[in-house]
C-alpha cells in the first residue's frame, strides 16, 4: 500500500492544522526552543508513548508504506523515500536513524519553516544518500559532478546562501555536517564528536574541487582560498546520536537565519537530553506528518 504524504499534521485533539500556520519567525526559534525543550526524561517518555501508540493504530504495522514525494525545491531535484514501520521504531527504540528519515525530517524542516518564505533563497539541501566516503572513495569525480550540478541548479549563488550536507564519513557509519557558502568561498564544518575535517580528507578534497568547479563554469574570479570553519558544537555521548545532532545543527541555522555561522553557537550545557529530546519532538510531528496525511 503507497499513500502520498499530504499537508496535514493532527493534532491530539485529532483535529487537523496546516503546518505553515505554526512558521516560526527566523531567529527566535533558538530563544524559544532553549525554555520548552523537555528536559526530563519522563517528558521524552511520553514523547515516544505517543510516536509508538501512533504507530500501533495504523496500517503500516501490518505492512503498510508511504512514499513520500519531495519536489525539487527541497533538493533542487524530485526525489522520494519510502517510509515502513522500521523506520517509525528507529526513533521511539533509539536506534540510528536511517537515510529515509533524514531525507523526510529535511523535507518536513523545509514545507513547514522555508516554504514560500525568503529562507528558500537561503538554505538549500543536498541529498545525502548521492555524497559519501563510500561513493567518493570509487568515483569521487562523479561525487564532485554531483555537487557541481546540485550547485548549477540553484542558479547564479553570488549573493550569501548555504548549502547543507549531511554527510557519512564511513567512520563507524559517524555523520557530520558541511554547511557551503559559495560565495565567500567559506565551509563550515559541525561535529558531535572531537577533530576537523582532516580526519576526512576525501571529502574535503572533493568539496574544494566541487566550489572551484562550480565558480569556473560560471567564469566567477577567486580572490582567496576556501576557509574551512570548524563550528563549537554540543557533543554526543554516545555512539549513535550524531544524526540527531545534525538534525538539530541544521535546523537551528535555518532558525537563526544566519548565513555567516559563529564558531560558537550552542551553549555547550545544553546538554544531551536537551537536544535529543527537542530533535524527537520535531522528528514525532514529521512521522505524523507522514502517517496522517
Amino acid at each position: 500500500m503507497l499513500k502520498k504524504a499530504g499537508k496535514d499534521i493532527p493534532t491530539k485533539s485529532g483535529t487537523k492544522t496546516n503546518p505553515k500556520s505554526q512558521k516560526e519567525v527566523p531567529g527566535q526559534m533558538l530563544d524559544k526552543a532553549s525554555k520548552e525543550i523537555p528536559t526530563t526524561s519522563g517528558t521524552k517518555s511520553q514523547i515516544m508513548m505517543r510516536l509508538e501508540k501512533m504507530v500501533e493504530e495504523s496500517d503500516i504495522m501490518h505492512g503498510a508504506i508511504r512514499s513520500v514525494d519531495m519536489d525539487e525545491g527541497v533538493f533542487g531535484i524530485a526525489h522520494s523515500e519510502l517510509i515502513a514501520k522500521e523506520d517509525m521504531q528507529q526513533l521511539f527504540e533509539h536506534e540510528e536513524l536511517g537515510i529515509a528519515v533524514i531525507h523526510t525530517y529535511i523535507w518536513y524542516m523545509y514545507d513547514t519553516l522555508m516554504r514560500g518564505t525568503e529562507l528558500c533563497n537561503r538554505f538549500n539541501f543536498i541529498v545525502a544518500s548521492r555524497i559519501n566516503t563510500t561513493f567518493i572513495t570509487k568515483n569521487p569525480t562523479s561525487v564532485m559532478n554531483e555537487l557541481v550540478d546540485r550547485f548549477m541548479v540553484t542558479g547564479d549563488n553570488t549573493t550569501p546562501s548555504l548549502y547543507f550536507l549531511p554527510f557519512n564519513s564511513g567512520n563507524g557509519g559517524h555523520w557530520v555536517l558541511v554547511a557551503m557558502d559559495l560565495s565567500r568561498l567559506m565551509v563550515y564544518y559541525l561535529d558531535s564528536l572531537p577533530g576537523d575535517w582532516s580526519k576526512y580528507p576525501s571529502m574535503k578534497k572533493t568539496v574544494d574541487a566541487a566550489i572551484l568547479k562550480f565558480r569556473s563554469k560560471k567564469n566567477y574570479r577567486n580572490r582567496k582560498d576556501i576557509t574551512w570553519v570548524r563550528v563549537q558544537c554540543p557533543q554526543q555521548n554516545n555512539l549513535i546520536d550524531c544524526r540527531f545532532f545534525v538534525l538539530r545543527f541544521m535546523r537551528d541555522i535555518i532558525a537563526l537565519n544566519r548565513i555567516d555561522i559563529p564558531k560558537m553557537v550552542w551553549n555547550n550545557n545544553l546538554g544531551f537530553i536537551l537536544i535529543l529530546s527537542d530533535i524527537s519532538s520535531n522528528l514525532l510531528l514529521n512521522h505524523e506528518y507522514v502517517l496522517f496525511s
